[in-house]
């Protein structure tokens, strides 16, 4: 397996980040790195490529004498390039930050009655990558993407959407983003307070710029647009050519 070693003088950008783990991605949160979003639908295209041949030779398999041969190639195939994907996005996990925070997800429990769905969750990754992370803190997901990251709100009403807006305090922002600093906020233990919020999560998220009061027309109005205005500060993404994730601009 390629294994980028880097350079041994470089260290963690900063102390902690906390991560949500999503389908398609992981999204990261600390006040010094501000939003890190890691792009892992290489990854999840690895499990899909290998479903759809194994259920080809599947359908074939009584005019296939050597179907199992063929099934147990495809297996192994599949957890050899996904090995690989799962040790360099665990790689730049641990050039980030010397303590990681991962949702303690259990499979099992986020099973529905949809086939799909169930295919979605058990071919996800996320266990696999934290037992590379060393260091790895475990934290309760319980709410995480329903509860307003600034004033502790929670969001039923979702209904699957990108964007989170709190119907108490106006914030609307990137849903996977909101989960993050939830995120943080427990790695830390810091309660939901907006005054909190808006003077050390806010500042982290427009690269430190404050609009003065005299530009605000109401005292939430920066908050509601931060979907628009806020962009992941580092973005990775997996480049075949160099067969590593890498950083690409935003």
């Amino acid at each position: 397996l390629p294994i980028h070693v880097p350079n041994g003088n470089t260290k963690p950008i900063t102390e902690k980040v906390a991560w949500d783990s999503n389908m398609l991605s992981f999204d990261g949160y600390s006040p010094k790195t501000g939003w890190v979003k890691m792009d892992t639908r290489a990854l999840a295209a690895v499990h899909i490529s290998s479903f759809e041949k194994r259920r080809s030779v599947q359908r074939k398999a009584s005019r296939l004498n050597k179907a199992k041969k063929v099934l147990r190639k495809y297996s192994r195939r599949e957890r050899n390039r996904a090995r690989k994907h799962q040790v360099e996005v665990a790689r730049v996990v641990k050039s980030l930050a010397d303590i990681n925070g991962f949702e303690r997800l259990k499979k099992e429990k986020m099973c529905s009655k949809s086939k799909m769905w169930n295919r979605r969750i058990m071919r996800t990754d996320w266990r696999a990558i934290r037992r590379l992370v060393d260091g790895n803190v475990e934290l309760p997901p319980q709410h995480t993407s329903e509860e307003c990251s600034r004033c502790g709100c929670i969001n039923r009403d979702l209904n699957r959407s990108k964007v989170f807006r709190c119907g108490s305090c106006g914030l609307t922002i990137d849903r996977q983003l909101n989960a993050a600093i939830n995120l943080y906020l427990k790695m830390e233990g810091v309660p939901h307070q907006m005054d909190w919020w808006d003077k050390h999560i806010l500042p982290t998220l427009m690269g430190g710029y404050f609009l003065t009061g005299a530009e605000l027309k109401a005292s939430d109005e920066l908050v509601r647009e931060l979907y628009e205005a806020v962009k992941p500060k580092l973005y990775y993404t997996y480049d075949r050519y160099a067969d590593a994730y890498l950083p690409v601009p935003t």
